[in-house]
């Protein structure tokens, strides 16, 4: 793994800024960069993020490790709060968004200042203060209605949610930044991303720690729709070496791609998950063996399948998922359980 060398081959450790770092990712990526030796300033406003996260992880790693750690509280909204995060950092890992669906349905304008706004102003600090390279934070909703599967980068559909929008936006802007002034950037389209420090509760609960928490407190499952909609989950220690492999790659030119799908490839569907979920979670409750989900309408703003195809993040970031969804689910359960 790329990490292995971060000590060794690129000699003495560097600094990295990551934005929503109290955050489901934001936290998985301290905890590795940390124990990994390197210098770690992390930037949030806990809107979303929490302080529990940091709690965790600083449990997680030794206190020597902890002491690299810097935390900044403040908004990406405000361009001083970002030039202040960016400055003497070789390395941007930007994580701090809006990222629910329902919620751009709801409020499109505060969506659009956190995700898009507030994305700017972190290219224009990263720009100003010589930053090696950003990475972002993408979605799988850019993709929008597309059928065909899996999905490649370069395919275009109807963006479905103001949330599919600012992602979109965020690629331009990156773009632009790259071309006009240099920036080194890489965007990484997460699919649906699953693991430790994943928050179960809030109407916008991702669908595995919101399903597990309703099992485990003996309450009803609600999938929307038929269940045959389909997702490529990810599990998050995939997306911690993307970042990083995102972050430290030689390979990447002017010409090269800069945005990416990053998932695993595979395709399950909400009644193939709902599953595997049952039959992880029996043995530590007999009353589970014959739970019966209720179906509800379809989500405004949510695709019916995705699936993605990884083989452009494998040729130029040598990216190779290390779990899959079962994988994964084994990985995460005891934390999950632990925060029902």
């Amino acid at each position: 793994m790329v990490l292995d060398d971060l000590t060794g081959r690129r000699g003495p450790a560097q600094t990295w800024l990551i934005t929503g770092v109290a955050g489901f990712i934001g936290s998985n990526l301290l905890q590795e960069l940390l124990r990994r030796g390197q210098q770690v300033r992390g930037l949030d406003n806990f809107a979303a993020g929490t302080r529990s996260n940091l709690d965790q992880v600083q449990q997680l790693v030794t206190p020597e490790q902890w002491s690299r750690f810097e935390m900044l509280e403040g908004d990406i909204r405000d361009p001083a709060v970002c030039g202040a995060a960016c400055a003497g950092c070789d390395y941007v890992l930007h994580h701090a968004a809006l990222g629910s669906v329902p919620l751009s349905l709801e409020n499109p304008a505060l969506t659009h200042e956190v995700n898009v706004t507030g994305t700017l102003n972190m290219l224009t600090a990263a720009r100003d203060r010589q930053v090696r390279r950003l990475v972002y934070a993408s979605s799988c909703a850019v993709y929008g209605d597309l059928e065909a599967l899996p999905l490649r980068e370069g395919m275009t559909g109807n963006l479905l949610s103001p949330y599919a929008a600012t992602k979109l936006m965020n690629e331009h802007y990156a773009a632009v930044y790259s071309r006009c002034y240099g920036l080194s950037t890489v965007g990484l389209r997460y699919f649906n991303i699953f693991g430790p420090r994943q928050d179960p509760a809030g109407a916008y609960a991702a669908v595995i720690p919101r399903w597990i928490s309703a099992l485990l407190n003996q309450q009803p499952v609600t999938v929307h729709g038929d269940g045959e909609t389909s997702r490529d989950f990810c599990y998050v220690g995939n997306v911690v070496e993307a970042n990083l492999r995102a972050a430290l790659s030689d390979r990447l030119t002017d010409a090269s791609p800069r945005v990416f799908n990053i998932g695993s490839g595979e395709c399950t569907s909400l009644n193939q998950l709902y599953q595997l979920l049952v039959e992880r979670l029996i043995p530590r409750d007999p009353r589970l063996r014959d739970p019966r989900p209720i179906h509800d309408d379809f989500r405004p703003g949510d695709i019916r399948h995705s699936q993605s195809d990884i083989r452009l993040a494998e040729k130029w970031l040598d990216y190779r998922p290390g779990q899959d969804l079962a994988g994964g689910l084994d990985m995460s359960l005891e934390g999950y359980c632990q925060g029902k």
